[in-house]
């Protein structure tokens, strides 16, 4: 395959070149156009490196597309998986919370191995367009989270692994009010039965959630499997995270928190919604504010496919960032934390992931995904 009169975007530059493909990597690239006969023109459209998504909830919003509605589990994963490839993602990392707990509906263990089996089988039967991985979401104050994870330890697309405590009045939860607004978004609690949630989820958290923390971390070391922590609120949760062994804050919910990440050597990921709204729906640090103060590593889309091409460009217009160094946060940076050393970079001896973007006005447009050098959407 010969692409030429493309807006390559490499790891350092951008210039309009030439790219060839062979045997699903990229063989060489070069400035300026081509007079072979078997080129493809661009006109002009960007060639991106293919997206690289370490955290979405995508999937569970077509298990659940309605309150009470449950869907077809393998159905579920082609439908994400089509709308994650049409959005420029060629590498997903699909986030699976493990662990039960009564403030979190849809996360049943039958679910939960249903899902990485069902991942697992599409996968190994080459159904899905995008590379899929599994990254699991350790609920650690959950009476049930480390039994689930010793069964799931083994999964062959298990890749990542962060630890997380959604108690009210922990981390992102510190204000217990804020966690009952959010929970009454789909009804109102009474007092009695929030304050009966409260004692249980608290008397969970103080019984399981340090052991549970300590025996996960220790286990995905030993297995190689990098480990992040989640909502990091102040300096002592970054500090312990650093004496863990941990690789990555994700979404660090204050300022301190990620400049803290970045003094212990620890990468950051934010939302890619969190910039293209301007602002945490939740009410944590902006991601922009981080950005600003360059203590912003890694965009996730989180909740949005689409967000994820979008905020990169954001980054651009907003913040006057370099292309190249803003397209870093959603590949070349979630690459390397995860030691996926074959992708996330245009360059040759790499798998030919790339996405051709169009822009209309300032909106970058996902029109064709490449994965291995095979369009893939």
């Amino acid at each position: 395959m010969l692409i030429s009169n493309a807006r390559i975007v490499t790891r350092d530059e951008e210039f309009t070149g030439t790219l060839r493909i062979e045997d699903g990597l990229i063989l060489d690239l070069q400035l300026g156009g081509t007079s072979a006969p078997e080129a493809e023109d661009w006109g002009g459209d960007y060639l991106l490196p293919g997206l690289i998504e370490l955290h979405t909830d995508n999937l569970e919003k077509h298990l659940a597309p309605r309150p009470g509605v449950r869907w077809n589990i393998e159905a579920a994963f082609v439908i994400h998986d089509a709308q994650v490839a049409a959005c420029g993602i060629t590498t997903v990392f699909d986030s699976l919370r493990i662990g039960a707990r009564s403030d979190v509906d849809m996360h049943s263990r039958t679910l939960q191995t249903q899902c990485t089996q069902a991942l697992a089988d599409l996968s190994a039967h080459q159904l899905l367009r995008a590379e899929h991985f599994l990254h699991l979401r350790c609920e650690i104050a959950a009476p049930d989270v480390l039994e689930v994870f010793e069964s799931l330890h083994a999964h062959p697309l298990l890749r990542l692994a962060s630890v997380m405590d959604h108690t009210p009045g922990q981390r992102q939860w510190q204000d217990q009010s804020q966690w009952r607004r959010f929970q009454e978004r789909h009804g109102k609690l009474t007092d009695a039965h929030f304050a009966d949630v409260l004692a249980e989820l608290t008397e969970g958290q103080a019984r399981y959630a340090d052991q549970h923390r300590r025996e996960i971390v220790a286990r995905c070391i030993a297995l190689g499997i990098p480990v992040a922590s989640h909502d990091d609120t102040v300096v002592e949760h970054v500090e312990q995270a650093a004496a863990e062994g941990i690789v990555v804050a994700e979404f660090p919910t204050t300022q301190a928190a990620a400049q803290a990440a970045h003094e212990h050597g620890i990468a950051t990921i934010m939302g890619a919604p969190n910039i293209v709204r301007g602002g945490s729906h939740s009410g944590n640090v902006s991601a922009l504010e981080l950005a600003k103060s360059g203590l912003l590593d890694i965009l996730s889309s989180d909740y949005v496919p689409s967000s994820l091409l979008t905020a990169a460009f954001e980054l651009v217009d907003k913040l006057g960032w370099t292309l190249p160094r803003a397209m870093a946060t959603v590949s070349a940076e979630p690459a390397r934390v995860v030691g996926l050393h074959d992708r996330g970079v245009v360059a040759p001896g790499l798998r030919a992931d790339f996405v051709r973007v169009k822009m209309h006005h300032a909106m970058p447009i996902p029109c064709a995904t490449y994965r291995a050098g095979k369009r893939i959407a």
